[in-house]
């Protein structure tokens, strides 16, 4: 069932529980992630990266939206980290129902008004739009991109920039970096800025860069606000580890449905742990069908 993140979040913020955001770079992924998501009883939520959409064409955005059509949970096919309005109206003319527009790099007033240009467009169309405040770390190991150091959210400029945009989600930078940590690197989110942020807007909260956190931190962070965690980095190294163990052991094989099947058992179980650590299994049944 596809819905908006509006009413996709508006439960799990309600209920204290956060909604995987999962990059999809193609249809072995769309298909992993609606899957365990029907299995688990758990909404989802599918997200496309400019990068992906540049490498998979339009046509790919045709298909997700046919799939999560045909899913008996709720899905929401995002846009992320968009870098201009060309993205959001790309985005929205390809069917999503949620988009991202990024400007944390941008000067704090800059960003405010490119913000509100893009609520304006999507919410023009019933599209729900995710806004970015402060900028999360770069592990190097990821292809979204993003400082080399991290900047952090201030709650009250938060609760500013809310105001002035009426974004409906809002991600945040706490102690989160894209992609795989290396060994030497031990993240440690800030709840403590984390719970401040939350007493200073009324709208979900997003966390960026949810692979290789702590699972102590992540489950705490559902209690203040935040309805949506994206993951990319963890279900792809799973997804690729599998294929690469596979190709070792059938150097000249090349058909698809003798290579995938078990990659996508991996990534699926990496998306199975993460929707249960989110607390979103078995919380479809929380949404009624005419609701969405």
């Amino acid at each position: 069932m596809l819905t908006t993140m509006e009413k996709l979040l508006s439960v799990a913020y309600k209920e204290k529980f956060s909604v995987g955001s999962f990059n999809i770079a193609n249809s072995e992924f769309v298909s992993a992630v609606i899957q365990t998501a029907e299995k688990e009883r758990s909404p989802a939520i599918l997200q496309i990266h400019p990068n992906e959409i540049a490498l998979m064409g339009d046509e790919f955005a045709a298909y997700v939206v046919q799939a999560a059509n045909r899913a008996n949970v709720p899905i929401v096919i995002h846009l992320d980290h968009g870098g201009d309005l060309n993205d959001i109206v790309r985005a929205i003319r390809n069917g999503f129902t949620s988009v991202m527009i990024d400007g944390s790099h941008l000067p704090y007033e800059e960003n405010i008004a490119i913000t509100r240009e893009a609520v304006k467009i999507a919410h023009s169309q019933h599209i729900s739009v995710e806004g970015e405040l402060g900028t999360i770390g770069d592990t190097g190991t990821g292809s979204e991109g993003a400082g080399e150091e991290i900047l952090f959210t201030d709650p009250e400029q938060a609760r500013d920039f809310v105001e002035k945009t009426n974004v409906d989600t809002l991600a945040i930078a706490i102690g989160t970096s894209h992609g795989i940590y290396p060994k030497s690197m031990k993240p440690k989110l800030q709840i403590e800025r984390l719970s401040q942020i939350y007493e200073n807007v009324n709208i979900p909260l997003v966390l960026h860069g949810g692979s290789d956190n702590s699972d102590d931190d992540i489950r705490e962070s559902t209690k203040y606000g935040v309805g949506k965690i994206n993951l990319s980095s963890e279900m792809k190294r799973a997804f690729f580890t599998e294929l690469r163990n596979t190709l070792s052991k059938n150097p000249d094989g090349y058909e698809p449905d003798a290579l995938f099947p078990s990659s996508r058992e991996a990534a699926m179980s990496i998306i199975s742990k993460k929707m249960r650590l989110f607390g979103s299994s078995g919380k479809a049944d929380l949404y009624q069908p005419m609701q969405l």
